[in-house]
C-alpha cells in the first residue's frame, strides 16, 4: 500500500475495487471491479492490450491501444476539488488503435477513449519481446 493510500489521500485497491463494483452488473466498471490491476503508473505512449474477454464480450477479442492524451473526470457543478480520498485510476485516455480483431476498432490511426481504470486492468506489451519473436 502506498503512503498516500495509508493516509486517505488516495483510495486502496480494495475501495477501487468496491467502488466499481457498485456499478450495475453487465457494466464494463463492475466487469473492470473483478479484475486485478496489471499496469501501474503514468499509461502515456505504453502499448497496452485492452481486457476484453468473455463475461465482458461474448467472445475474445484483441484491441491493443497506445494511450495519448489524458482527461481527467469532470467534477459536479460547484465542486472545485476532487473529494478525498482521490479515486485511484481515475480519468480517461485518448488511444490509437495499433491492433484490433474487433470489428467496430479499426487500425491506422483510429482513435477511442478509454478510461484509465480499464487500461490499468490491461495487459502491458513489450514491444522489445514482440519483436524478438519475429
Amino acid at each position: 500500500m502506498s503512503f498516500l493510500s495509508r493516509i486517505g489521500f488516495i483510495e486502496t485497491a480494495e475501495q477501487e475495487q468496491d467502488r466499481l463494483a457498485q456499478a450495475p452488473e453487465g457494466s464494463i466498471n463492475h466487469y473492470l471491479s473483478t479484475l486485478p490491476v496489471t499496469v501501474e503508473g503514468w499509461l502515456k505512449d505504453l502499448v497496452v492490450e485492452l481486457p476484453w474477454e468473455p463475461q465482458r464480450t461474448d467472445r475474445p477479442y484483441r484491441v491493443v491501444v497506445v494511450p495519448i492524451e489524458f482527461r481527467k473526470d469532470a467534477l459536479p457543478d460547484g465542486v472545485e476539488e476532487e473529494p478525498l480520498p482521490r479515486k485511484r485510476h481515475s480519468g480517461s485516455w485518448t488511444c490509437a488503435v495499433v491492433y484490433s480483431d474487433h470489428p467496430s476498432y479499426p487500425v491506422g490511426g483510429y482513435r477511442i477513449v478509454v478510461p484509465a481504470a480499464e487500461l490499468a486492468r490491461g495487459r502491458k506489451i513489450d514491444l522489445v519481446e514482440v519483436l524478438a519473436q519475429a
